[in-house]
């Protein structure tokens, strides 16, 4: 793809591009933390069931 044409649909891309509003960003704000946090309690229970397995030899 040549420079200019990739110019023409990085404009095209930042002209359909919209700020989110409140409720849509409240939205997003609520699933990323939801996800980080479920990975984080993955991560825990597994760190936690093997410090629980290696404590007992």
């Amino acid at each position: 793809m040549n420079p200019k044409q990739m110019l023409k649909d990085m404009g095209n891309t930042l002209k359909m591009a919209k700020k989110p509003d409140k409720d849509e960003y409240s939205q997003h704000l609520r699933l990323v933390l939801l996800g980080i946090g479920g990975v984080g309690a993955i991560g825990f229970t597994i760190q936690f069931v093997f410090s629980v397995i290696t404590f007992g030899r």
